[in-house]
């Protein structure tokens, strides 16, 4: 059966380079293994390059464009609790999320997960005082040291057909068992008839709560972040 979130399509400047990867998988030329290190290529040398924290993390604006994107996934986080980013790069979510809660009340302890060695040492040595908390390794196989309160991800993260997957990983084994995964941030269209929303039901998960904010500089384009509760949470 065709994973539904197969299809989606990321806004990425590397997009037509991932797609190019993904058709490697499917024919069999690769391995996964092979996908995530090809996909590696593109991602390590691009952010290490970069000369603003924005960019080491994938973003291609300022500070305050990286607030206007990036801050939505604050609204996902409703209590004090702990926080990982599943492919955190160079610890900026990590950082500023914190910056965003504590401006609501809201008391969060960051930690991180890259699969990418150098991206994982970037992070430690821009947030020493996290350095123990950022951790190498591929999130539909890693062994988390402990449950967190709060999840983020993004389903790019892996091949296609393992999106899904991924997102069942992480609520049963890596969310706590009242925690929430958050998944985004994406820029869809706002008449785009294939979304995030409607793949995440497609699996059968019910979408807790979501937020959207306008982009700045397309009109017809929203930045959108979503969640599901783990069950303990959604019984509650």
């Amino acid at each position: 059966m065709t994973d539904a979130g197969a299809d989606y399509r990321f806004r990425d400047g590397a997009a037509h380079l991932i797609a190019e990867i993904d058709a490697a998988l499917d024919r069999g030329e690769i391995d996964e293994a092979g996908w995530h290190a090809r996909v590696a290529d593109i991602v390590r040398p691009a952010y290490l390059a970069a000369t603003t924290p924005q960019a080491q993390s994938g973003h291609s604006g300022d500070a305050v464009a990286w607030e206007h994107a990036r801050g939505i996934i604050a609204d996902a986080i409703d209590r004090d609790g702990t926080f990982l980013d599943v492919g955190c790069a160079n610890g900026l979510l990590m950082e500023t999320i914190v910056g965003w809660c504590a401006a609501r009340g809201i008391r969060i302890e960051p930690y991180g997960l890259d699969i990418v060695v150098e991206l994982a040492a970037l992070a430690r040595a821009r947030l020493p005082q996290y350095a123990e908390r950022i951790f190498v390794g591929n999130a539909l196989t890693w062994s988390a040291p402990m449950r967190f309160d709060f999840v983020r991800v993004g389903l790019e993260y892996v091949p296609p057909r393992r999106r899904r997957d991924l997102v069942a990983r992480l609520l049963h084994e890596v969310v706590a068992g009242d925690g929430r995964l958050v998944i985004g941030v994406y820029n869809e269209d706002v008449d785009l008839a294939l979304t995030l929303r409607g793949i995440v039901e497609g699996w059968g998960y019910r979408v807790a709560g979501r937020s959207e904010r306008r982009h700045r500089n397309r009109a017809n384009e929203v930045h959108h972040v979503l969640w599901i509760d783990a069950p303990a949470r959604t019984m509650a």
